[in-house]
């Protein structure tokens, strides 16, 4: 057998005596890391699901108890192979101070997702209002918080957009307001009555708070009259809709302000109609 090849056989044994059973032992040691994050992780969530706490809250805490026992099983790991832990810590922070003079945008919406979560202006499944856009909020994620329009659209919002700006938080209910106008010598009782006993019977009127129905103005087309239920977020636009249908029907079988100069619900200004007007 020629000596080169002896000489290679001899190396590969020599390196596989001296390293193999640490090769193997970071091995074992990665793996089980692996299978102690994943335990460790599913036993934190479990935990946090028993205590009130947000689920984006919840998830950005699990995900960092799995990365810390990866970590360290991670350092475990290199110790098996003689590596010394103080440069490459001193490595991994100069590189992370590159990387993060780099990715500026990226970590200041980090930074803002973290405060979203911890100082909770808001909630999943509240209805809130920002920087011209509006919608309930489905998801409060690192990076962006995602608004859906009552239409189903979804607005992405940074989050860096968001701390420091003036928010709007509706919570997870809204008064809508209707408007409605009867003639000056209509009976104010009966119509009042009629307006309170059709937003009341409609079972998406939340009872509590109790809607605010009342005169807002006397004007020379007639008595405008102000019918200020409260639904969920959820029911806006159908409870209006179904509201003003009812109103309507019970104000002609009542034959309250029922004339061909002025009907009982004429149509109002596109404000005054908008569903997200308070």
């Amino acid at each position: 057998m020629p000596t080169d090849v002896v000489g290679a056989r001899d190396l590969v044994i020599d390196l596989a005596i001296r390293y193999g059973f640490q090769v193997l032992g970071a091995l074992v040691i990665l793996g089980v890391g692996l299978v102690l994050a994943h335990w460790v992780g599913g036993l934190t969530d479990r935990a946090l699901r028993r205590q009130p706490m947000e689920p984006p809250m919840r998830v950005l805490t699990v995900r960092v108890v799995r990365v810390v026992v990866l970590l360290f099983t991670v350092v475990v790991a290199l110790d098996k192979f003689g590596f010394q832990i103080a440069p490459l810590v001193a490595g991994i922070g100069v590189a992370g101070l590159g990387l993060g003079i780099a990715l500026q945008g990226v970590l200041s919406n980090v930074v803002a997702g973290l405060t979203i979560i911890f100082t909770r202006p808001f909630r999943v499944g509240e209805f809130i209002e920002l920087l011209g856009v509006y919608g309930e909020v489905v998801a409060i994620e690192l990076f962006s918080t995602t608004l859906v329009h009552p239409d189903r659209s979804r607005v992405v919002i940074p989050n860096r957009k968001i701390v420091g700006e003036i928010l709007h938080n509706f919570g997870a209910m809204r008064q809508i307001t209707l408007t409605v106008r009867v003639p000056h010598d209509a009976d104010l009782g009966a119509a009042l009555a009629a307006a309170r006993a059709v937003t009341v019977s409609n079972p998406r009127v939340l009872a509590d708070p109790a809607p605010v129905i009342g005169m807002t103005e006397v004007g020379p087309l007639g008595v405008r009259l102000s019918v200020q239920p409260w639904v969920a977020v959820a029911d806006m636009v159908a409870a209006q809709a179904e509201l003003y249908r009812a109103l309507l029907e019970r104000f002609r079988a009542e034959h309250i302000g029922v004339t061909p100069a002025v009907p009982a619900l004429p149509l109002i200004p596109a404000e005054e109609r908008s569903p997200w007007s308070s």
